[in-house]
């Protein structure tokens, strides 16, 4: 148990903000930090309203991001065992790129 724990937390600790990624990119663009923020602000906003369409983002050697829908399921509560029904809706997949997944590997 405590090896999961250990495992999670570690996740956990390794993920940056949005202050820390704005303060990460103002430093590798040489822009300021509220011209970087009003960019994620901006990509932010665009991302929601094209994948709110359906359609995908594809940032070529990054990744894409697109919407699949995940069909509705009959689950079961961890609490008490019984069986409940999931609603289906829809989800954003990331696909990385192959320059970024050859960096992560």
């Amino acid at each position: 148990m405590e090896k999961h724990y250990y495992c999670r937390q570690t996740i956990i600790d390794n993920k940056m903000n949005k202050q820390e990624l704005v303060a990460a990119m103002a430093d590798k663009s040489g822009l300021s930090k509220a011209d970087n923020e009003k960019f994620v602000k901006a990509f932010e906003e665009t991302a929601k309203e094209v994948l709110g369409k359906g359609e995908s983002i594809q940032l070529i050697g990054f990744g894409t991001l697109s919407v699949s829908e995940r069909p509705a399921r009959t689950g079961r509560n961890p609490q008490t065992g019984k069986e409940m029904q999931i609603a289906a809706k829809n989800v954003v997949k990331f696909k990385p790129g192959k320059a970024l997944d050859e960096t992560l590997n």
